[in-house]
Formats: structure tokens, C-alpha cells, sequence
């Protein structure tokens, strides 16, 4: 069982960056495979990076490799996710989600929204 919240989602420029928290609670994410989700207007949820808690990286979408990135916050059960050189397509709402098998969630976070407009 465990609780998650994602947040510092914004509105910023083509080329800008958002840093994006996820913080866990009521439970112990370590436990779990990891996953930011995105859920872009028009299309299903997909994933953005795969990890571990820890902040090891298990795998990019392809849409964001070299430009995302993984790491443990300063704030306690907190992870961050770091968007650089942010795209139009980029646009939607991010989840942060945690299960047994990352590609099927068992627990989803509040998702929080990005807009990047040009």
C-alpha cells in the first residue's frame, strides 16, 4: 500500500525546463518498480521513464531520451523528475505510478499538468 503525489507541474516555453516531484507516503516505494506516466491530449497514458526508488534508471520512452532524468529530492520519500529542452509534444499530465510490474500500476498519483507552448 502506498500513497503517491505528483506536483511542480506549469506553463513554460519551447526549450525551458520543469523539475517534477513525486513524494510517497503510507507505504514503502522501494518495494516497487516505478514509472512517470504521460497522458498527452487526444492519447492514452504511456510512460515517460521506468526506475527504482532508489533514482536507478530502467528505461526512457524514446521521445524523451537525453532530455529527462531521474533523481532522489532533498525532501524525505520524495523522487524528481527533470525535463529539459521541453517540446510542444511534451504537453499533458504526468502521473507517477508504482506497482509490481510497471507496466500494469497498481497505485497512481494525482497527476499534474505541463504545457509548453511556443
Amino acid at each position: 500500500q502506498v500513497q503517491l503525489q505528483a506536483s511542480g507541474g506549469g506553463s513554460v516555453q519551447v526549450g525551458d525546463s520543469l523539475r517534477l516531484s513525486c513524494a510517497a507516503s503510507g507505504g514503502t516505494a522501494s518495494r516497487y518498480q516505478m514509472a512517470w506516466y504521460r497522458q498527452s491530449p487526444g492519447k492514452e497514458r504511456a510512460f515517460v521513464v521506468v526506475f527504482r526508488w532508489s533514482g536507478e534508471l530502467l528505461g526512457y520512452s524514446d521521445s524523451v531520451r537525453g532530455r529527462f532524468s531521474v533523481s532522489r529530492a532533498n525532501a524525505k520519500n520524495t523522487v524528481d523528475l527533470q525535463l529539459n529542452d521541453l517540446r510542444p509534444d511534451d504537453t499533458g499530465i504526468y502521473y507517477c505510478a508504482a506497482g509490481t510490474d510497471w507496466k500494469r500500476p497498481d497505485y497512481w498519483g494525482q497527476g499534474t499538468e505541463v504545457t509548453v507552448s511556443s
